[in-house]
């Protein structure tokens, strides 16, 4: 198991959360492809196709969804 890098899903603001949620998403791929060679390799395909891009984004959103619901959406 990796090292233990995520503590908390709480977050100040809302801007922290969707930082939050990249970090997560990044992560994410990372572990399933943890050759960085072979990422590098592949980013001029995904990078320069749109469908990965949307696919990428919805990951982002899901994980923002995530992190949002945890923060009682930043309700006070």
């Amino acid at each position: 198991m990796a090292d233990t890098w995520l503590t908390t899903l709480i977050t100040d603001t809302p801007q922290q959360g969707f930082e939050l949620a990249i970090t997560l998403s990044r992560r994410g791929v990372k572990y399933t492809q943890p050759d960085s060679e072979v990422l590098h390799k592949l980013r001029p395909e995904y990078a320069n196709d749109h469908e990965a891009l949307t696919a990428a984004s919805q990951v982002i959103a899901l994980n923002f969804q995530t992190v949002a619901a945890a923060n009682n959406y930043w309700r006070k």
